[in-house]
C-alpha cells in the first residue's frame, strides 16, 4: 500500500472518530506495520493534518482549532458523498435563479450538475473557472483575496460585493456543525463571507457530509437551525435539531 493510500486511510478514520490509536489503525491498514504508521502519522502531523497525543494516538488538527485542510487533502475523501451531497443540491436549482456557490470542495461537485441549467452563480470558488466550458449558466467570480489552499476568495472587496447582491439559493460550506457552535469555518473571513450570504439569500443551505457531524471550528457563521443541511446521512444531531435533507450514495459512482 503506497502512502499516499495509507495517509487516505487515516484520515478517514480520524474523520470517524475524535481520537484513533495506533493499535486500531493496525486493524484497519492489514498488512502495515506499526513503524509504518508511526512514520505516516509523524508525516501527516509535520504537514499539519493531525495532532500526536500521548500514548500512541493521533486526533485531526481541524477539531477545535483554527486550522483548514488544504483544498487537495479534501478532494481525497469522502467523495461518493460529496458527489452525491452536491447532485441532490443541484437539483435544487430552478431555472432562471440567482445562486451562490461557496468555496470547498463538496461545493465544486457541483458544478456538473449545474451546467445544462440556464441560471447565475456567483461564486467564490476559484477551482470552478477552469470548470466553465460547455455551462449554460452565466458565472460571476467575486473579487477579493485569493487563498489557493482552499480554492477560495476572501476578505472586505469581497464581503462588500456581497452586501451588495442578493440571491433566491445559497450553498454553503462549513468545517463542521454541532449543537452548541452551528456551523463552523476555521478561518475569521471565511465566516464573515457566509454570514453576508446567508442573510443576502431566500434559501440557505450547508452542504456536508456526516464526518463534519459532531465537529467544530474557530468561528460559528450561522446556528443550526439557520440553514437546511444536506448530507449523506440522517445524523443524531440533524434529527434533533436542524432541519435536512439526506442525499444517497451510489457506492459506484
Amino acid at each position: 500500500m503506497i502512502p499516499f493510500v495509507r495517509h487516505q486511510r487515516i484520515i478517514e478514520q480520524l474523520n470517524q472518530k475524535p481520537v484513533v490509536y495506533i493499535s486500531e489503525l493496525l486493524n484497519c491498514l492489514e498488512g502495515v506495520s506499526e513503524s509504518t504508521i508511526r512514520r505516516d502519522l509523524r508525516s501527516l502531523s509535520e504537514d499539519g493534518q493531525i495532532v500526536l497525543l500521548h500514548g500512541g494516538a493521533a486526533t485531526l488538527a481541524t477539531t477545535g482549532s483554527s486550522y483548514d485542510m488544504p483544498i487537495e487533502r479534501k478532494q481525497q475523501l469522502f467523495m461518493q458523498e460529496k458527489r452525491a451531497i452536491a447532485r441532490y443540491a443541484a437539483s435544487l436549482v430552478l431555472p432562471d435563479e440567482v445562486i451562490y456557490v461557496d468555496s470547498g470542495t463538496t461545493l465544486f461537485e457541483m458544478v456538473p450538475f449545474l451546467k445544462p441549467k440556464e441560471i447565475q452563480v456567483v461564486t467564490s470558488n476559484t477551482a470552478i473557472l477552469a470548470e466553465l466550458r460547455d455551462a449554460r449558466f452565466r458565472c460571476i467570480i467575486l473579487g477579493g483575496e485569493v487563498t489557493e489552499t482552499l480554492g477560495s476568495v476572501t476578505g472586505p472587496i469581497t464581503d462588500n460585493m456581497l452586501r451588495t447582491m442578493y440571491f433566491d439559493k445559497a450553498f454553503l460550506g462549513a468545517t463542521g456543525f454541532s449543537e452548541s457552535s452551528g456551523f463552523s469555518t476555521p478561518d475569521f473571513r471565511e465566516a464573515s463571507k457566509k454570514q453576508i450570504v446567508a442573510h443576502n439569500s431566500q434559501q440557505v443551505y450547508v452542504l456536508a457530509d456526516s464526518s463534519k457531524a459532531g465537529r467544530r471550528a474557530l468561528c460559528k457563521f450561522l446556528e443550526i437551525n439557520e440553514a437546511v443541511v444536506v448530507c449523506d446521512q440522517a445524523h443524531p444531531i440533524l434529527v434533533e435539531h436542524a432541519e435536512y435533507r439526506v442525499a444517497q450514495v451510489d457506492p459506484d459512482a
